[in-house]
């Protein structure tokens, strides 16, 4: 059976738009691009026909919008219809007229008609072609409801039928579908529709009936008509609607009601000019590399049989190594798809360099597979490793290429203690390679010197680039084995992780399993899959080669095309110096903090948690004492509950409580966090201590709980030190994470929490240098926001915030009052948060009218700051994005939101973005520099400064106590060159034995 595919243009056009939030823009036209990149890509998913497509179409067909200077016969039925649809935004309409001079050029025929719609274009279409092809099947793309209607035209059990179907999520919807989802046929639809009306369209409809109840109205009466006439016998609300409704229903009926006799302007449809076999596939070409779309361009050559140019190095020499890709198609060959992975009396068979896993078998004889037409995945050809002659012939092939993909299974998780499993390695999209070097079979692969000895001068070589996920792990993995990687600067290195972080550090995934299914279509085998989860989990050694090949070696694969994917997009965006010159030799200077961990000196933490514990318990003694006084009973501390019932029950409740006015209700019941607790604790009118006493209480607990102890835990037993994990690419802003464990949130803001600092220790005849940016974000502001004011107060060289309260309050500087400083002092820091009259209320426990007139005050005396603001604000709203000093991007999604809330937290975000994202730039730059000149400057390695920790504007080393000054000086004066202000940058340091001595 032939099928045509007739497209709602504009729903695709503005689905692709919503679809692909990230800005794109051609790198020869400058002109955006996002959703023409999908649309194509869509376009190009539908001619390969794959998945639920049953095979290429026979003809394809679009149909567009034509509203006239009229608009449409339904707006001049209805004036209010899809009256208060906001403006297209301004970077559609190009996009919109370049897809359709691409379709045109491709030879796709597009139907319109003044003033009718899109949707009555279809149904005159589809209408016509029931008579003319009656065994023609016909899938209309579009998710628009008012579309089902046509299913009536299916006659789908003795010729052809007609179908909805959504290209982007793969899924048909006809008779059945519709059926099974409301329980109607065809005919009813109509009747269903007008009675839910439509509130975007602004088609009238009865109140309070959606489509569920609509369609059981239609269940119940039949048709819309009978309904009507027994409105009178229907009780309750429903029946007054329906009653309330009739007179209006007529119009919404014929509001909804498709047209099926249009003429399209450019005459009736013909067939025969929407027939695949005649489009001209090969103008394509021209336009996609005018736009950036290296991709689309092998997918084109492919769906033409050209030979694809895909790859990284020497391409061809490297498959027919592999054996894996044909040069043709790019497809896999004959060879790969009949190899099978067998054991001979050697351990592995003969054929080729080894075989493959039965699942990747039975995918290589499939096609390529896509997932919204973004990229064609081609299915894997991975083989394994497993003789010195395999190993030898391999490195020819990456000793070739220009870059190598790679990947790193391990025994454990922590790079610091695991050992190597083995290593992927891919250069052309579909192949790779595995080689394994531990396994249950030992006897059946190479060990790990001699794969090493092998691999170590492709690792070491600074010439050759480097492509993986997640690089950071492999750098450490293959440190600990005896092997530097190298080369990370080199234009082509590409880390995905990273990648894709800086495209859009709103996603909500980064793993390379998310992005592969995002944005390659590829699945990959879980690793849960091969060695389990939870209690059960074994140790990836125990994965017998066969399963461990196609796991490992997909991992590269898929790497090494998400790297080609997202180069050209870094490109386009304006990024690509950020990511090669910061973002990508960050992750070797981060893998270089997290191998040298810092020394922790677990009696301190021992001694520290004793002394906390005795004051617990003293705590818990007189929380105890003073509740049998006030409520003559006792509470748990740790319960919320109990303590709820302890502060606000009445004195004569079952559980007597103080009878204390709550402050916030939640859905458990009134709370008591910290913030009502402060307030409480601070009330005079409230006698007893319990609130001021619990407050310690939590806080001494969770210093012991979740620092102290578990400080403790995270000593490695090996190196006697933390090693955490620096993360990239969680938080939004750009600045840097930890974990395992989260040095960042070590409190520093009592003096109790600062003494968990002294158990960071220097090793005997060393020292730490701890060095901090001060004030970073306001002189980043000054400089940003130009404002005179605030730029003279920095130069001046004096206490910012005293010179701030001087200016904001009219009086000497001398005569500020501490009051003033604190009040000048709160509005500096929250100035680019959004800080509001009630939030400084609070925190400086003045009134909201006092708190007020600071920020007024502010605001008048610090204009360009206001300006600069409002600045942000604006480019987030022309854009869709803010950018840093750097161009760091970010999305800022909700900034023209119909909802007060979340637009004015979108634009809170969009101007904290912009600063605390460029200072996180700042320290990155600085950690970058001194990673790279350390070696230089100290080139004895027992002499040498080690980086150890980033926490938020500070940086941690160690060195010999010999070198600490000169150290010192190198470190400050490198931190405050990192960029070039309009204000002097400044970073304090000083040296101590701990931490703690260090502030």
């Amino acid at each position: 059976m032939k099928t045509l595919y007739i497209i709602d243009g504009y729903a695709q056009f503005f689905r692709n738009y919503h679809a692909i939030r990230t800005p794109m823009t051609s790198p020869v036209t400058k002109e955006p691009t996002n959703m023409t990149f999908g649309f194509i890509g869509a376009m190009l998913k539908l001619l390969r026909g794959q998945g639920n497509l049953g095979g290429p179409p026979d003809y394809i067909a679009v149909a567009m919008d034509v509203s006239g200077d009229r608009g449409t016969f339904r707006s001049r039925l209805l004036p209010e219809y899809k009256a208060q649809r906001p403006p297209s935004p301004p970077d559609l309409r190009p996009q919109v007229e370049r897809c359709l001079a691409i379709l045109r050029e491709l030879g796709v025929p597009i139907y319109g008609a003044e003033g009718f719609e899109a949707d009555d274009v279809i149904a005159s279409i589809v209408t016509q072609l029931r008579v003319q092809e009656p065994g023609l099947r016909v899938r209309i793309v579009s998710k628009d409801k008012d579309l089902k209607q046509l299913l009536e035209l299916s006659d789908g059990d003795k010729s052809g039928h007609v179908e909805l179907y959504d290209l982007h999520t793969d899924k048909a919807y006809g008779v059945s579908e519709l059926r099974a989802e409301a329980g109607i046929e065809p005919r009813q639809v109509i009747d269903m529709l007008s009675l839910m009306g439509d509130t975007v369209d602004n088609v009238p409809g009865v109140s309070g009936v959606g489509e569920k109840t609509a369609a059981t109205l239609i269940q119940e009466y039949g048709t819309l008509e009978n309904l009507l006439e027994n409105a009178s016998a229907i009780k309750g609300k429903r029946g007054e609607n329906i009653r309330a409704a009739a007179g209006m229903l007529a119009l919404s009926r014929e509001l909804i009601t498709l047209k099926r006799d249009v003429v399209p302007d450019e005459g009736m449809f013909q067939l025969g000019a929407a027939d695949v076999s005649a489009f001209r596939l090969e103008v394509l070409i021209p336009a996609l590399k005018e736009l950036g779309f290296n991709r689309y361009q092998e997918e084109v050559r492919a769906l033409l049989g050209q030979a694809s140019a895909v790859g990284v190095g020497d391409g061809s020499t490297a498959t027919k190594a592999a054996g894996g890709v044909s040069e043709k198609s790019g497809a896999p060959s004959q060879r790969g798809a009949s190899a099978t992975f067998g054991r001979s009396s050697g351990g592995v068979s003969e054929s080729g360099f080894g075989g493959l896993f039965d699942s990747v078998e039975r995918e290589a004889a499939g096609t390529e597979q896509t997932i919204g037409g973004a990229v064609s995945v081609m299915r894997g050809r991975y083989l394994c490793i497993t003789t010195q002659a395999q190993l030898d012939e391999l490195i020819v092939q990456l000793r070739a290429a220009a870059a190598v993909a790679f990947d790193t299974e391990t025994t454990e998780l922590s790079p610091i203690d695991a050992q190597l499993c083995g290593i992927s390695v891919a250069v052309t999209p579909g192949s790779a390679w595995y080689i394994p070097v531990r396994s249950p079979s030992p006897e059946a692969h190479l060990d790990e010197r001699t794969v090493l000895d092998g691999l170590r001068p492709i690792f070491e070589d600074t010439s050759k680039a480097k492509i993986g996920h997640n690089l950071k792990y492999d750098i450490l993995v293959l440190r600990r084995a005896g092997v530097e990687v190298r080369g990370l600067g080199t234009e082509g290195s590409c880390d995905s992780m990273i990648a894709s972080y800086l495209l859009d550090s709103s996603r909500s995934s980064h793993g390379l399993e998310s992005l592969s299914l995002a944005l390659l279509g590829a699945t990959k085998h879980s690793i849960a899959e091969l060695i389990g989860s939870g209690k059960s989990q074994r140790s990836f050694v125990t994965v017998p080669i066969e399963h461990a090949t196609p796991y490992a070696a997909r991992d590269a694969d898929l790497a090494l095309q998400l790297s080609l994917l997202m180069l050209p997009r870094l490109r386009a965006l304006g990024m690509w110096d950020l990511f090669y010159k910061l973002e990508l030799p960050l992750v070797g200077a981060l893998a270089e903090l997290e191998w040298n961990g810092i020394l922790v000196d677990p009696d301190e933490l021992d001694r520290q948690r004793e002394r906390l514990g005795g004051r617990i318990l003293e705590l818990k003694a007189e929380l105890d004492d003073r509740a049998m006084e006030s409520i003559a009973r006792t509470f748990d501390p740790d319960s919320p509950k109990q303590l709820s019932a302890a502060l606000f029950n009445k004195p004569d409740a079952v559980e007597p409580g103080l009878g204390i006015k709550p402050i916030r209700k939640t859905k458990t019941g009134y709370s008591t966090d910290a913030e009502v607790l402060e307030k409480l604790g601070s009330d005079a009118s409230i006698i007893t201590p319990i609130p001021r006493l619990i407050l310690e209480y939590r806080q001494l607990t969770k210093l012991v709980s979740t620092y102290l102890v578990s400080l403790r835990d995270a000593i490695n037993h090996r190196t006697r030190r933390i090693h955490a994990s620096f993360n990239q690419t969680v938080a939004v802003t750009g600045r840097l994470s930890s974990s395992d464990p989260n040095l960042q949130n070590i409190p520093i803001r009592t003096e109790i929490g600062r003494e968990i600092r002294k158990a960071f220790v220097a090793p005997h005849g060393r020292v730490l240098v701890t060095a901090d940016y001060s004030q970073i974000e306001l002189r980043l502001l000054a400089h940003l926001s130009k404002d005179p004011n605030l730029i003279e107060a920095f130069l001046t060289g004096q206490d910012i915030h005293q010179q701030v309260a001087a200016q904001i309050n009219g009086v000497p500087i001398d005569r500020v009052t501490k009051e003033q400083r604190n009040g000048a002092k709160m509005v500096n820091f929250g100035i680019v948060y959004g800080v509001t009259p009630y939030g400084l209320a609070r925190r400086l426990n003045i009134g909201d009218k006092e708190a007020a007139a600071i920020i007024d005050g502010y605001k008048r005396r610090f204009a360009g700051i206001t300006t600069f603001l409002q600045e942000c604000v604006d480019y987030a709203k022309r854009f869709g994005y803010v950018e840093t000093m750097l161009k760091r991007r970010r999305l800022i999604p909700d900034i023209e939101s119909g909802n007060p809330a979340q637009r004015a937290l979108a634009e809170r975000t969009a101007i904290n973005s912009v600063v605390q994202g460029s200072a996180a730039d700042l320290i990155k730059i600085a950690m970058v520099d001194l990673w790279e000149r350390l070696p230089r400057e100290f080139q004895s390695e027992s002499s040498r400064p080690l980086m150890l920790l980033q926490i938020h504007d500070e940086l941690v080393f160690e060195c010999p106590v010999a070198v600490a000054g000169r150290a010192q000086e190198l470190i400050v004066d490198r931190m405050e060159s990192a960029m070039l202000l309009s204000v002097p940058l400044r970073a304090d340091a000083h040296v101590g034995k701990n931490w703690f001595e260090g502030k």
